[in-house]
């Protein structure tokens, strides 16, 4: 029998032990390894034995991350990497050349819709984005041809989904690579993999790490596909520290115990929200009247910590009630410990323009809410007396 999550959470990739008896993962601060035995040496260059080189390329606290990270995703393998944008752009990079074709959705992280707006088609490939949910239309231009399809569920910042299982199905009759970021619903409540997709990518500064303190990206999927990320990844040299790995090690220990809080109460923050005046929309896959609640229902666990909701007033209304929360960061920033909130013109979409933000479908008075573990009776009460100095 198969450990529960929050066994594995701990102990995948540690169970080896540690020198001189530690019960935690060193944290390896060198930048190379030294070798008397010129074979041997040889040997690990190549890859033929195990061990390490250059910490450029592989270091041992980062290979205890991806060693908890491809067991909690189930996958054959997993790479680290600096930042999530590092994991998502090396591994774009690596699949696309000029002629290509990529699809994907209009909602996704600001970053990676300018990897689709202007840095893939400054080398011609083609990037097609479709109506996040339009999943007829997207198995259309799947049906095309493409190379690559990219999807993010649920997105950032507006909480849509799309199904995992039924379009990574779709490309895979097209012999193209499908690549999830998961990094809003994390192991505990979604696995991509499970539903069919080859890759699954986090920022790992988000939920995984959970503190704010660490910076970090990781890619799943098998070792085949995996390995041919790494050799990108191991040339361009965004390399993973050991400290930050160290960090997000520790961060997932406690995932499961986070997650279940931050699934808790965003659940309730959302029901709350939904029955304000002021409130115009709420967004959450929780909630019976998100469009996509049933795909929710289906391929996720848990409906995550992440909610946004936009108010009537517009953003002249958020710029007065942001100042007004006392338990949230007003910060570019999710998945932490710490309540955080902010518009995406200042967070998820800070990269876009305005009118690239309008053509991806996200309003200028919505604010992103990142519900932190604070007992959810103080953040209810504080969301209440915010929009009530609205008057």
């Amino acid at each position: 029998m198969q450990d529960k999550f929050g066994t594995r959470s701990v102990w995948a990739g540690e169970q080896d032990g540690f020198p001189e008896g530690s019960s935690q993962v060193p944290v390896y601060h060198t930048v190379t390894y030294g070798y008397e035995d010129l074979d041997h040496w040889y040997d690990v260059a190549l890859g033929k034995a195990p061990g390490h080189i250059y910490s450029r390329n592989t270091n041992p606290t980062v290979k205890v991350l991806e060693d908890k990270m491809k067991d909690l995703e189930g996958a054959e393998a997993a790479t680290c990497f600096a930042t999530g944008m590092a994991a998502i752009s090396n591994t774009l990079f690596t699949f696309l050349k000029p002629g290509d074709r990529v699809v994907s959705i209009k909602d996704s992280y600001g970053g990676t819709s300018k990897m689709f707006l202007d840095f893939l088609p400054d080398i011609n490939v083609e990037v097609t984005l479709v109506e996040t949910g339009d999943h007829e239309q997207m198995e259309a231009e799947i049906a095309r041809g493409c190379q690559l399809v990219y999807l993010e569920t649920p997105t950032n910042p507006t909480l849509k989904l799309v199904d995992i299982e039924r379009l990574c199905k779709a490309a895979r009759a097209q012999q193209a690579i499908s690549v999830v970021d998961n990094t809003f619903a994390t192991p505990v409540n979604q696995n991509p993999l499970a539903l069919g997709a080859d890759l699954v990518v986090h920022s790992a500064t988000k939920f995984l790490g959970g503190h704010s303190d660490a910076m970090g990206g990781v890619l799943c999927g098998s070792k085949a596909l995996v390995d041919k990320v790494y050799h990108y990844r191991e040339i361009t040299g965004a390399t993973l520290h050991p400290m930050s790995a160290y960090l997000l090690i520790r961060g997932i220990k406690t995932l499961e115990l986070r997650i279940a809080r931050h699934n808790e109460s965003a659940m309730k923050i959302a029901e709350f929200l939904n029955s304000q005046d002021k409130v115009s929309a709420v967004f959450y896959p929780g909630l019976p009247d998100h469009p996509h609640h049933e795909v929710a229902k289906r391929q996720m666990r848990g409906f995550g910590g992440m909610l946004s909701f936009s108010l009537h007033g517009g953003y002249e209304a958020v710029k007065a009630l942001l100042p007004k929360l006392n338990y949230a960061h007003l910060a570019a920033h999710l998945g932490s410990v710490d309540t955080l909130a902010g518009p995406p013109k200042v967070t998820s979409h800070v990269e876009t323009t305005p009118e690239e933000r309008k053509q991806l479908g996200i309003p200028e008075g919505l604010i992103r809410y990142s519900v932190g573990i604070e007992n959810v009776e103080d953040l209810i009460a504080d969301l209440q007396q915010a929009l009530d100095s609205l008057g």
